[in-house]
């Protein structure tokens, strides 16, 4: 069961109640890690993506203080084991678990499932109270929930990150939970059943204003009862409270959907012909294999920036290795892998090239001034409510 944004409160008790839905999976194994753990330094090698991405094996930056040498060796007497609790999907997490492996190539089993984004908080809440929970680190982009989660006593672990000094304010979301990635919001169309190109909301509120019967039932949105929906459509009105006007056009044609992952198969089959608000991490990866059917494009009247948040459980099985990782997708090395995934690296220095995509790179394509950064805030349950009624409303819901 999704929580709602106004619900989060009482989540725990919710949680309690939900019996896990999926069964955990494994990420898969990439590379041969025995045969890196002998490399001082190593890339991908070959032509193959991240093929410049050097990672220096076993050790950490200089700059990190001589007492980390300790965390790593904690980490070596920890099993060689890490669990991660996200709603990112594997495609993203691929070239990051490879790139950590050849890091720290005695981390031999990574296992991060792929839940909903409130998911991720009710599962461990709901371990928790019937005895433990085997999530090392959180990873979600659910800001309401992870405000909601954060504030909790004993929930996450007391952690600052020696990569903070490098990065910019920004990538402190909340006390011990920290930026991996900065993600755009995008509109994703099938390019085949969608002949002009829209290039923002209030384009596409023009395009299905032409013909509506066209696109009737045919439009989707994120279902703003969970919280990445809200998180994101709220933040959208709330900097740009003029395209309401917009929205009045498009939700009563529309649908809510709760996955991103839902919402690209159903325009790449046609079952949709376009979607807004769509993050971009699983986007970029569905666009590149779908032979041009997909198309994604950032809104030119204010596109939202939703930062992925990343956290250590307080009582996490596998401590060290968790800072270890933490650290490392924060790191000049891990944020290569990440924007290599689909992910939006922030980090000063990571190129935007072929498959890698940055935070710069959005600046340049759509201006500072068009992007709506999503702050990781509860909102006043009335504010909720309201927001939620009118959006709800539109839809016929």
């Amino acid at each position: 069961m999704t929580a709602t944004p106004r619900r989060m409160a009482p989540v725990a008790a919710q949680a309690a109640a939900t019996a896990p839905r999926r069964l955990f999976r494994t990420a898969l194994a990439l590379g041969a890690a025995a045969s890196l753990a002998l490399l001082a330094a190593c890339g991908s090698g070959g032509d193959e993506p991240g093929a410049d991405n050097v990672i220096e094996s076993g050790k950490a930056p200089a700059y990190y203080p001589s007492a980390y040498k300790d965390v790593i060796a904690a980490s070596k007497k920890e099993g060689g084991a890490l669990t991660i609790y996200s709603n990112t999907d594997q495609e993203n997490w691929a070239p990051i678990f490879r790139d950590f492996r050849k890091k720290y190539p005695w981390v031999k089993k990574i296992s991060a499932n792929n839940l909903d984004s409130d998911e991720v908080f009710q599962r461990v809440l709901s371990e928790q109270a019937t005895g433990g929970s085997p999530a090392d680190i959180l990873v979600s982009n659910a800001a309401q929930a992870w405000a909601d989660f954060a504030e909790r006593p004993g929930t996450l672990l007391d952690y600052e990150s020696p990569e903070l000094a490098k990065l910019p304010k920004s990538a402190t979301l909340l006390p011990n939970v920290y930026s991996m990635s900065m993600d755009p919001l995008s509109i994703v169309y099938n390019s085949s059943l969608v002949k002009e190109k829209p290039t923002g909301l209030r384009s596409l509120a023009d395009i299905v204003s032409k013909d509506p019967d066209k696109y009737k039932g045919k439009i989707t949105t994120r279902d703003v009862n969970g919280a990445f929906g809200f998180s994101v459509s709220h933040a959208f009105t709330d900097a740009r409270p003029a395209a309401w006007s917009s929205l009045e056009k498009l939700l009563p044609l529309g649908k809510a959907e709760s996955s991103s992952g839902t919402q690209l198969e159903k325009i790449l089959s046609g079952e949709y012909l376009a979607g807004f608000f769509i993050s971009a991490a699983p986007a970029y990866p569905k666009a590149a294999d779908s032979g041009g059917l997909l198309s994604l494009t950032f809104l030119d009247d204010g596109t939202v920036v939703l930062p992925r948040g990343v956290g250590i459980a307080a009582k996490a099985p596998h401590i060290a290795t968790a800072k270890l990782f933490t650290d490392f997708v924060l790191s000049a090395e891990g944020q290569r892998a990440v924007s290599e995934g689909g992910l939006t690296s922030y980090r000063d220095g990571v190129e935007a090239t072929d498959g890698r995509h940055t935070y710069e790179e959005l600046l340049k394509a759509v201006g500072t001034s068009n992007v709506i950064d999503v702050k990781y805030a509860k909102v006043p349950d009335a504010e909720v409510k309201a927001f939620t009624t009118r959006w709800d409303g539109l839809l016929g819901r």
